[in-house]
């Protein structure tokens, strides 16, 4: 008995997901509670397991599509795998049927055509709803393909291997349907060869005609939904606030020397490495309970002012920047956020992140400088109003009571809505930050 795969539960206020990577095939054998394919949000990516025993029979939404809460993904039927695809595949074709049973049932020719393309009853079964797109987007005949996929499935890379041999076609005729219509006259002919090939044939190199021939080095990927998602949320931030950027620069030089004396008791003791970023968030909830509307949030014609402290983290992964939060981080001791940083920042790489551990945030922090960044304007994390930018530390020689020393320095950066937060206020926080990062021991005091 065949058990439908549907769309989980994907959080509060979330409704919709797009299909990623299906990590099993059609006709795979599949065990409860393995995963089959991943759904990606706004915000994290879900695992739909299986939950039974069985074989995958059919999947119903390919990668790349726009599914809802309780959609059908596919369905899971019994068997160990070994006998096809699915119920329906396993079925002789009408070819094969006995001569006893007449024509009248017959598949049709693979001659037959309609609107230029064959139409074979197994076309669609034979190759997902993103390979039957990627096909009729340059015209590529499905049914002359032979699938290498599990069950003869034609995969995008046969798909992509054909557009490649049309591209490479010098002046021939590409291989799609849209050619082999005998009695349209020579010129219509001639623009559907054109049409059907996704760009012009190589020319040698030097002819001057720059990206001609090209479509063979080059790779088109789909941007994931969360990367989308930043996308678009960056630039919203950019048009709808008015981002203004101010600099300043600190001297590293006392909280370097706090950690190497401490980090190794430190590790001991609490069983987590003592880093920067302790320091800057102690001193930013410091600043923050000086200049209380850069921890504010404009919603209307109204500034809604937060008196807790919930830091965001900016934590880089391969689908670009994730902000999880360390909430009520003014009562966690050094160690108690250095934990949770590293702890959010491993689900983060993991993709094991939940909607709880990225929901609101009062201010970001992002720290440029461990990619090398010497001086960047951070981009707003909205609906907040500042984020604070840490870049690399460099030695360089600053004036110290009169002399030139070699201190090692770091460039800090603050972003904010100047709706909200005027020049003088955002000045000042900034120099609030570097007076307590060179005074470290005030952050027990202040942060």
């Amino acid at each position: 008995m065949a058990v439908e795969i549907h769309v989980p539960e994907l959080g509060e206020s979330v409704a919709d997901a797009t299909v990623g990577q299906w990590l099993k095939s059609e006709g795979d054998q599949v065990a409860a509670g393995e995963t089959l394919v991943e759904l990606e949000t706004d915000k994290i990516n879900f695992e739909v397991e299986a939950e039974q025993d069985g074989v995958l029979q059919s999947i119903a939404r390919g990668e790349g599509e726009e599914v809802g809460v309780g959609e059908v993904l596919g369905t899971i039927g019994e068997g160990d795998g070994s006998g096809g695809a699915s119920g329906a595949a396993q079925e002789a074709p009408a070819s094969e049927a006995p001569a006893s049973e007449g024509p009248a049932e017959a598949a049709p020719s693979e001659t037959e055509e309609t609107n230029g393309h064959r139409e074979l009853e197994e076309v669609g079964g034979r190759a997902s709803p993103s390979v039957r797109k990627l096909a009729e987007e340059y015209r590529i005949d499905l049914a002359g393909l032979s699938g290498s996929g599990t069950g003869g499935r034609v995969t995008k890379e046969d798909v992509e291997r054909r557009i490649r041999e049309q591209s490479g076609a010098s002046g021939a005729p590409a291989t799609g349907t849209a050619t082999q219509q005998p009695e349209a006259p020579e010129e219509p002919r001639r623009q559907q060869r054109e049409e059907a090939q996704p760009s012009a044939a190589p020319r040698p190199s030097g002819d001057g005609a720059a990206g001609d021939g090209r479509s063979d080095r080059e790779e088109r990927v789909r941007m994931s939904r969360r990367r989308q998602t930043i996308a678009q949320r960056l630039v919203e931030a950019q048009q709808t606030a008015a981002m203004l950027t101010t600099f300043n620069e600190v001297d590293m030089t006392a909280v370097m020397q706090l950690r190497s004396r401490r980090k190794e008791d430190f590790n001991e003791r609490h069983g987590v490495r003592l880093g920067f970023m302790s320091f800057f968030a102690k001193a930013a909830i410091g600043a923050l309970k000086a200049f209380p509307k850069v921890n504010a949030e404009l919603q209307g014609n109204e500034l809604v002012f937060k008196h807790y402290y919930d830091i965001g983290v900016a934590v880089n992964t391969e689908e670009g920047l994730v902000v999880p939060v360390v909430r009520d981080a003014d009562g966690k001791s050094f160690a108690g956020i250095e934990g949770e940083i590293v702890d959010l920042a491993t689900k983060a790489r993991d993709g094991k992140l939940g909607l709880e551990d990225l929901r609101g945030g009062t201010f970001t922090i992002t720290n440029g400088g461990i990619f090398g960044s010497l001086v960047s304007t951070p981009i707003l994390n909205a609906p907040q109003v500042a984020i604070l930018g840490m870049h690399k530390i460099q030695e360089r020689p600053v004036a110290v009571d009169g002399q030139v020393e070699v201190r090692p320095m770091m460039y800090l950066a603050l972003s904010y809505d100047h709706r909200v937060v005027d020049g003088a206020e955002a000045v000042s926080f900034l120099v609030r930050i570097k007076d307590l990062i060179e005074d470290p021991e005030s952050l027990l005091l202040e942060g």
